[in-house]
């Protein structure tokens, strides 16, 4: 049950604030309504109806006293003109047969008092006429008819009172809309502020808005952003000096091995020399980042095209597929080296390698998922997510980077997530490894 609860409240500030608002005014209006059609419009319903009966039994009284026709007329006419009530004695008529109406509040009043204050045998009948009430009473030789009004039996301007209690109550249920929806925006472009961050994006145009406390926690967004950037910047120009201080030893060992010849030995060394640098560079692409790089409008279909071929130019068996938009803002060099290492690792270990990407365009908020599938030898279903791990290495066959340094897929982890993105793996229907990279729009 307390799930059920759950799963039909919105999932959204703004709409459960208009829940708080609007619940108690609905709450108040029941019970608002309970007590006036319970308590004040049956208080007036009783006291019209006691006075209406009053005007039957005084007539009647009068008519018996002098029980003539000119006596019923005067009587009629008198009713008529001061009470308006449209009275007529029917000498040798009976009471009709059919039941008379019966369950209401007006009918059990007008019951009540006929019983109390004429005690005759009576019949009433409220469905037959729309504005008339007709109540027949007997008497000795005759029956007595009257038809009442309406609003002199019964308070008929309830509707009224209602009309104006939900008229009110939708002026401030507007009110209130327009005022929430004011104060919610603030924290709505908050948090597409910081979502957009996470995901890498530049977010030049937030400014605290709003109550104070919403603009206390901008600020304080703006404050760790700036941090972020700060700490980003510093690491960056670190890594470039360490990057400048590392390659000039290597690059004095290239030149020294050049003028030695092109003996086994040398040739060795140069290979041992060309594996560091292929680390290094691994090294300080892992520590340094992709913050550095600006956010631009990207169509992932070119990049994945592009990716394709750059492989295929270096012999790898690569065929790549795209459906739908793939546009999307994104750092493009950062994520190219993202697929590069995806689709480098499956080239090494598999024969033929495919690309989709694709994205559904009946729903406007998915995802793009980019999938790399390979024939190779595959993972273990028990270190599918141990490969990520920086320096991480397998021992069997598949060893995502033999004579490298372990980060290939490390890299390609923190570039998708640093897009707000993931990558899983799991076993590809070609026999190999499937790499599925999700992408946020």
């Amino acid at each position: 049950m307390t799930r059920f609860i759950k799963n039909m409240l919105p999932r959204g500030l703004y709409g459960r604030s208009l829940i708080i608002i609007v619940a108690p005014m609905v709450l108040l209006q029941i019970v608002v309504t309970y007590m006036f059609l319970e308590r004040h419009w049956q208080l007036v319903t009783e006291r019209l109806s006691a006075s209406a009966v009053s005007e039957i039994a005084l007539l009647l009284d009068e008519y018996e006293r002098d029980p003539t026709k000119e006596r019923a007329e005067t009587l009629s006419k008198e009713a008529r003109e001061t009470l308006t009530l449209s009275v007529a004695f029917l000498p040798g008529e009976k009471l009709p047969d059919r039941p008379a109406s019966s369950g209401g509040l007006l009918e059990n009043s007008l019951s009540a008092n006929l019983r109390e204050k004429v005690k005759r045998p009576f019949w009433i009948d409220t469905s037959r006429y729309t504005d008339y009430i007709d109540i027949r009473v007997a008497y000795n030789g005759g029956v007595m008819r009257t038809l009442s009004p309406a609003s002199h039996v019964y308070a008929t301007n309830s509707h009224i009172f209602l009309v104006w209690m939900v008229g009110t109550s939708f002026v401030l249920v507007v009110v209130a809309i327009l005022f929430l929806r004011n104060q919610i925006r603030p924290i709505e472009r908050l948090a597409e502020a910081a979502e957009s961050f996470g995901m890498g994006r530049d977010v030049p145009s937030f400014r605290p808005r709003g109550a104070s406390e919403v603009r206390r926690a901008a600020e304080a967004f703006l404050d760790m952003r700036n941090r972020i950037e700060r700490q980003i910047a510093q690491r960056t120009a670190m890594l470039a000096g360490v990057s400048h201080d590392l390659r000039t030893p290597l690059t004095r060992m290239r030149l020294e091995l050049a003028m030695m010849g092109d003996d086994p030995q040398v040739q060795e060394m140069r290979r041992d020399i060309d594996e560091m640098q292929r680390m290094l560079d691994d090294y300080l692409e892992f520590a340094r980042g992709h913050r550095g790089e600006a956010t631009e409008e990207t169509d992932l279909g070119e990049l994945l095209r592009e990716t394709c071929n750059d492989w295929q130019r270096k012999g790898c068996n690569v065929t790549v597929t795209v459906q739908g938009d793939l546009r999307v803002p994104l750092r493009r060099s950062a994520f190219k080296r993202c697929l590069a290492n995806l689709v480098g690792n499956a080239c090494k270990y598999g024969d033929t390698v495919w690309i989709t990407g694709f994205r559904d365009m009946s729903d406007p908020g998915a995802d793009i998922e980019i999938v790399v599938d390979d024939d190779g030898p595959g993972i273990p279903d028990d270190q599918l997510e141990e490969v990520f791990r920086p320096f991480y290495r397998l021992d069997d066959s598949r060893n995502l980077d033999e004579g490298g340094s372990g980060l290939g897929l490390a890299i390609a982890r923190d570039i998708a997530r640093g897009h707000g993105g993931e990558i899983t793996l799991s076993r590809s229907p070609a026999g190999g490894l499937r790499a599925i990279v999700d992408v946020p729009v």
